[in-house]
């Protein structure tokens, strides 16, 4: 048996019941097999072995009472994957889907995308089945204190820097913040996407949305094309769909449609985003919204028919898996060209070989998405210098960090005999670093 495909078979046994964490495993190691059949070395030491299991997994309960009295337990996660480049880095996700299959998978992914940025952080992830969506400001605020009780005593600025995710945005960053520095006595860099007045960075709000847009824009470059006058459709309305949305209008192009939980809206004449940042950012309202106040705007119940819009360029930007073979073929028998994964693994692996196999320019999540962590890591920069740069500074070195990735991922596929496939070459481009790392420390 080749040496990919035991691993993954013996991966799947020892793990069972994880599907996200098995389909992510499956998309990883198949697009390693060039670099894998090159480096015998790495079967003799284990390698792939060592980098599909967690070097640490924290599970532990949550328990909080809400402002009725009532008590309440959670799970809580902190997946410590990888540390082979640097100190675990990835976000927290707060949403009742939360459950140990995905966080493996987020933190697997997260390797490989950290990798990509250049910059020195290892892959790491967490979360709780917590679910924000209708609590009030206080109930959040005692989960959060909860949760870093535990979590404050495995993390720190060289050991392991938790971020926002799903469900956690500056509210409970702030709230998880204030309570490790009660806890620990130290004003430090310990959790990114903090507010502007207690060692943040500018930018970092913008910052998958804007670097999802600037690798797409570098593909779009090397074709001899550009953003001005397509037609995009973009899934979400949250942090990545809304800065997504904002920056490819800049470059020109007309958004038609965003969706949250409930259904998507559709506007011929192009998303009005001011009236999209009123709902979501301040009124923290549902999408549907939109269509009761802008003119011509369509609401359809459901999310999966946004994929039904014609488009010029997709940027799934919701959750896992919510493109799958039917939605990708309706795509494409719809004209579209590029796909950018602003989520992570928004597309299954079925609908992966649709584009591929009709020729759109496909860019993985790993790759696509990378702009707010290699942000978190410029925050890390500004927190351990004491330093504070200006949005332009930010948003010039995120752009240069995404035309890089996009190149090194293009190369990496040319190099391996796989030209064009940005799925194999994001793995491939990520994984080498990772792996020489691993090597140079021995069987650790």
């Amino acid at each position: 048996m080749q040496y990919v495909e035991r691993v993954l078979e013996e991966l799947k046994a020892k793990n069972p019941n994880e599907p996200e964490f098995h389909q992510a495993a499956t998309e990883i190691l198949n697009g390693l097999k060039p670099v894998v059949e090159k480096h015998p070395e790495y079967e003799k030491a284990a390698l792939l072995e060592r980098f599909t299991e967690p070097e640490r997994v924290i599970l532990f309960r949550v328990p909080w009472v809400d402002d009725n009295g009532k008590v309440h337990v959670n799970k809580g996660y902190r997946v410590q994957f990888n540390s082979a480049i640097g100190p675990y880095k990835g976000g927290l996700r707060f949403h009742p889907s939360v459950n140990l299959s995905i966080i493996k998978f987020l933190g697997l992914e997260q390797i490989l995308k950290n990798s990509l940025t250049g910059l020195p952080i290892g892959g790491g992830k967490g979360g709780s089945d917590f679910d924000p969506k209708g609590k009030t400001d206080n109930e959040i605020m005692k989960f959060c204190q909860s949760f870093m009780t535990e979590l404050y005593r495995h993390i720190g600025q060289d050991t392991d820097v938790p971020a926002g995710d799903i469900g956690v945005g500056g509210r409970e960053i702030g709230y998880l913040f204030g309570q490790y520095k009660r806890i620990r006595d130290e004003h430090v860099g310990v959790l990114t996407g903090r507010g502007l007045s207690y060692g943040g960075s500018l930018a970092r709000t913008e910052a998958t949305g804007y670097g999802l847009v600037y690798m797409t824009e570098e593909a779009l470059k090397c074709r001899n094309d550009s953003f001005r006058g397509k037609t995009v459709v973009v899934s979400g309305s949250g942090n990545v769909a809304i800065y997504a949305t904002e920056k490819a209008q800049q470059l020109g192009a007309k958004v038609v449609a965003l969706y949250d939980s409930n259904g998507y809206v559709y506007d011929k004449d192009g998303i009005k985003l001011d009236v999209v940042k009123q709902i979501k950012e301040v009124e923290r309202g549902r999408i549907k919204e939109y269509a009761a106040r802008v003119k011509g705007a369509e609401y359809h119940e459901g999310c999966k028919g946004i994929w039904t819009i014609p488009c010029d360029i997709a940027l799934p930007c919701a959750t896992q898996n919510e493109i799958d073979k039917e939605s990708a073929e309706i795509l494409v028998k719809n004209g579209v060209k590029y796909v950018g994964e602003g989520a992570n693994m928004p597309t299954t692996l079925e609908g992966i070989a649709v584009f591929q196999k009709a020729g759109v320019v496909f860019l993985p999540a790993k790759a696509a998405n990378a702009g707010g962590v290699a942000t978190s890591a410029l925050e890390m920069a500004q927190s351990s210098g004491r330093l504070f740069w200006s949005f332009e500074e930010v948003d010039a070195k995120l752009k240069n960090i995404m035309v890089n990735i996009y190149h090194n991922m293009d190369n990496a596929a040319k190099e391996y005999g796989c030209e064009g496939d940005y799925v194999a070459g994001a793995n491939i481009a990520g994984f080498i670093k990772v792996a020489n790392a691993m090597m140079a420390h021995g069987i650790v």
